[in-house]
């Protein structure tokens, strides 16, 4: 049993669709807070015009009955507001075979010519032989990613069910670091929603929004770190006896597939590179419930009160395994060991500015300045907002290959005999 999505849609075209499998018969859909999820998606300072017209809320087509999934493939909508300025533009019809002449024809279809450094403008156009290449940045677009939050709002529901919740905040923007860079769960919890950033630490929050404030002046872009934190995630999901079944490796490539992303962390892992193994490698210690842990001296990495038992019946452990730092992000082997996972996106700039870049006319072959599409001065927030998405829909998936089940009863089931018998280890 695997959980699994896809989206289809353009930037300004009709709607953006996502079809989501695997989701257990018998599971209570919230759509205010699948439309909530949306919501977090559109905020952040920095942001461009687009946000202003759009007002992301998903419609429900298929797989849900009176508020429950019935086990079949649950298909979401979300409208494109925009799309009644673009009708013509992105009109699925065939094209009037009047041809008007180059410069009214590219202004009045809004055909672009000039690719973008750093998008997929003029990559995509060779590759599918794209002479405007709007048929390449329209599903190149981060709006595609409204979607896939969709889809990972469903996937959080289903984790919810097992007590696994997933946050995220800003670690970095504009090369402006929020010291120190990993912070506690109830660190996490303490941001608003509506926080300007996703900033855990005020002081930089209002520093980074000056210099999105100097960028967006000049006509540039700004990138950062967003890091995404689960929490109550049980030991065991993914496996060390094949490469693609390494949950690692399956979030590193979750992660790089949002947009702008050029780097995934997970735990401490960049810094690890630079010191001993006996300063990295997380110390294994058993306890029993209701020991005090004994002080090491050493501040545990990331880990909030990460050693609250899961939310369901079979938490009640009576020893367990543990460990006083998360230097490996709650993965070891490409499985999880228990602790929190812990895993960082870099994002870089936005490649489109308003001041733009150096390019060619992919027909002239004359120089000229890029192409410009309305768009944001930094989102690194609303990544971290698709990291949730997408680490809650990698999580989904393990869930569902491990503890199976064609309702929820059944895969709840097998889930607390797991865990009972982890009791025993």
């Amino acid at each position: 049993m695997f959980f699994r999505f896809t989206t289809a849609g353009e930037s300004h075209g009709k709607a953006l669709v996502a079809i989501v499998e695997g989701l257990p018969a018998g599971m209570p859909i919230d759509i205010k807070a699948v439309n909530h999820e949306l919501w977090r998606r559109q905020q952040g300072y920095g942001r461009g015009g687009r946000m202003k017209i759009e007002k992301d809320e998903v419609e429900i087509l298929s797989g849900v009955r009176h508020g429950n999934t019935l086990g079949s493939p649950v298909a979401l909508m979300i409208e494109n507001k925009d799309f009644v300025h673009w009708q013509e533009v992105m009109s699925a019809s065939e094209r009037s075979t009047q041809k008007p002449d180059r410069e009214g024809g590219l202004k009045n279809n809004k055909v672009v010519k000039r690719p973008r450094p750093g998008h997929a403008d003029l990559a995509g156009g060779q590759k599918f032989g794209a002479r405007d290449l709007r048929n390449v940045l329209e599903r190149a677009s981060a709006r595609e990613t409204a979607a896939r939050v969709a889809a990972g709002a469903l996937a959080k529901q289903l984790l919810a069910q097992f007590g696994v919740e997933v946050l995220s905040h800003v670690v970095q923007l504009g090369g402006i670091p929020a010291e120190p860079l990993s912070k506690t769960w109830d660190e996490l919890c303490g941001v608003p929603d509506d926080s300007p950033l996703r900033c855990t630490d005020g002081s930089v929050q209002t520093e980074m929004m000056v210099a999105i404030d100097l960028a967006k002046e000049k006509g540039d872009t700004l990138g950062g770190v967003y890091e995404v934190v689960a929490k109550n995630v049980p030991v065991g999901l993914g496996s060390h006896t094949s490469w693609n079944e390494k949950l690692d490796g399956r979030i590193a490539q979750a992660f790089m597939s949002i947009h702008a992303t050029k780097a995934v962390e997970i735990g401490t892992g960049v810094a690890n590179v630079s010191v001993p193994g006996s300063q990295v490698h997380d110390e294994i210690f058993y306890e029993q419930t209701g020991d005090e842990r004994k002080e090491t001296g050493e501040k545990r990495y990331g880990t909030g009160d990460s050693e609250s038992a899961l939310l369901s019946p079979a938490s009640s452990l009576t020893s367990r395994f543990v460990r006083r730092t998360n230097r490996a992000g709650g993965l070891e082997g490409g499985i999880t060991n228990g602790e929190e996972l812990r895993v960082r996106g870099y994002m870089k700039p936005i490649s489109t500015l308003r001041k733009p870049l150096h390019s060619v006319d992919i027909d002239t072959k004359q120089e000229d300045l890029a192409a410009f599409e309305r768009s944001d001065i930094t989102a690194v927030p609303a990544a971290g907002v698709i990291g949730e998405a997408m680490l809650a829909i990698v999580l989904a998936n393990s869930m569902r290959e491990k503890f199976g089940g064609d309702s929820l009863a059944e895969m709840r089931t097998n889930f607390e005999n797991y865990m009972s018998e982890l009791t025993k280890y």
